[in-house]
């Protein structure tokens, strides 16, 4: 086996030890488990989700997802957490303890701490008879017989299943919750996921020029309508509604149909029925229907009424496409 090979060999075992591991998981999911997620609905506080070493890692991208996905959640360090931090806990807080062996040092001096304070504790755990399988209120079971590290030592395996399971419990918040793409929207207003949930037409035809011409309007002027506003395209307009489209194309065309554009007006080059799109449409809309049709503008109408332009660059811009 040359080096390519053995390293290929080695990723293929890693990702399928790992995602055994994952599978395995499903049958570890009780009525436990929906306790737990039912407690943390129920719930007015905050939750806090502490852990140490790797465990710690895993606990802060769970706090990411359950605050992107409804539930206000807090890291705290275990390690900190016996050195000052414990007033991180409000009282009506829930504590999400993470641990492979759940008999660490430092969750064996936590866990009491969190017990005697009188919150909720839920541990993620991969040892319902460890200290803290035993000590917790609810057991999130992320069992993993064996990490995907050729020594069975470096976390690999559980914490991929820790991680899982932390992503399965906001999931199911999420869904007891209803929250809706729009809700994910506000706490993603950057970047272009956010911008695919929430930008409008309308946010990208304010960018740029409105070009227009009427039916009657010559092609001389439609050329320099066009290249004026620089978008390759102009609407033609009859009484604030559009009748019609002329692109580069359209104009290209015209000049290998005829030697002179003397006396031709935007009604004779124009295209009828061209695609139009609402004004409070969303952007994404407007990109999927570019690319159904393959073409790279489309006219936005409000009412009935012609608005404006929306290019291709506008939607690759902003991160759309």
């Amino acid at each position: 086996m040359n080096r390519h090979q053995q390293i290929l060999s080695v990723a293929k075992k890693t990702i399928e030890t790992e995602g055994q591991a994952i599978l395995n998981l499903i049958d570890l999911l009780d009525d436990e488990f929906a306790q737990a997620v039912e407690y943390l609905f129920e719930s007015q506080g905050r939750v806090i989700v502490t852990g140490i070493g790797k465990s710690a890692n895993i606990a802060t991208k769970i706090v990411a997802t359950l605050n992107s996905t409804g539930t206000p959640a807090i890291f705290m360090h275990a390690a900190d957490a016996i050195h000052g931090d414990l007033g991180t806990i409000l009282e009506n807080d829930t504590v999400i303890c993470i641990s492979k062996s759940g008999n660490t040092p430092e969750i064996k001096v936590l866990v009491p701490l969190i017990k005697a304070i009188g919150n909720k504790l839920i541990g993620i755990t991969s040892n319902r008879e460890s200290f803290l399988g035993q000590q917790a209120d609810y057991v999130l079971h992320a069992f993993a017989e064996k990490e995907a590290c050729p020594n069975n030592l470096a976390p690999t395996t559980s914490t991929t299943a820790q991680l899982v399971m932390g992503d399965a419990l906001a999931i199911a918040l999420l869904d007891l919750r209803g929250f809706s793409s729009k809700d994910f929207a506000k706490f993603h207003p950057g970047g272009s996921l956010g911008k695919k949930l929430y930008l409008r037409v309308s946010d990208l035809t304010s960018l740029n020029e409105k070009p227009q011409v009427s039916p009657d309007t010559d092609v001389k002027k439609v050329i320099v309508e066009i290249s004026e506003k620089m978008l390759g395209v102009t609407a033609v307009v009859e009484n604030d509604t559009i009748v019609g489209i002329i692109t580069d194309g359209d104009l290209r065309r015209m000049l290998t149909k005829t030697d002179s554009f003397a006396g031709l007006t935007a009604r004779e080059i124009m295209t009828q029925n061209p695609k139009i799109i609402e004004n409070d449409a969303m952007a994404v809309e407007a990109m999927e229907l570019m690319d159904t049709h393959g073409i790279t503008q489309l006219l936005a109408a409000e009412n009935g009424r012609y608005s404006g332009v929306v290019h291709i660059h506008n939607l690759t811009k902003e991160g759309i496409i």
